[in-house]
């Protein structure tokens, strides 16, 4: 089944909010091999000029992720799972990520091709917090492999 390209420019509704803890940025650090003292001491994140201590770049995958599979899951898009493949992955921060922040995702579905045997889609995840103000903004591709054409799929 390919990909319904009448989805591109679809937005989905926001996620749960996220209340960002220090004890989840601490975990995620731990898990990431990363002791970087902004991630577990007030203190040095205070001394480096932030109110608490920050997130690692790639800790907001925890919250993507589960916006991103909303979109994955909906069964009008066509995606089938079991031949997708994470293609790229990169964030644009507008301000640093600190304990205490509410979140919430907004993902919205830029554009879906065919090339090679392949769907991609292209996704952006505005990452907003308890303002609705744009903290970070997300972008993935996911590739299926072995799709359909578009047009084989109309027949």
């Amino acid at each position: 089944m390919a990909l319904d390209p009448s989805f591109i420019g679809r937005s989905y509704p926001a996620s749960p909010v996220y209340q960002v803890s220090r004890a989840k940025i601490r975990e995620f650090a731990e898990a990431i091999g990363d002791d970087n003292p902004l991630y577990s001491d007030p203190a040095a994140a205070q001394a480096a000029g932030y109110s608490d201590v920050v997130t690692p770049p790639t800790f907001l995958t925890i919250i993507n992720l589960a916006a991103i599979n909303v979109v994955i899951n909906d069964p009008e898009l066509g995606l089938d799972y079991s031949r997708m493949v994470h293609g790229d992955q990169s964030f644009v921060y507008n301000r640093q990520v600190r304990a205490g922040d509410e979140l919430r995702v907004i993902v919205h579905i830029e554009d879906i091709m065919h090339r090679a045997s392949n769907d991609f889609i292209n996704m952006r995840a505005d990452i907003v917090d308890a303002d609705d103000e744009i903290v970070v903004i997300s972008y993935a591709q996911l590739v299926v492999r072995d799709a359909v054409k578009p047009e084989e799929a109309a027949v």
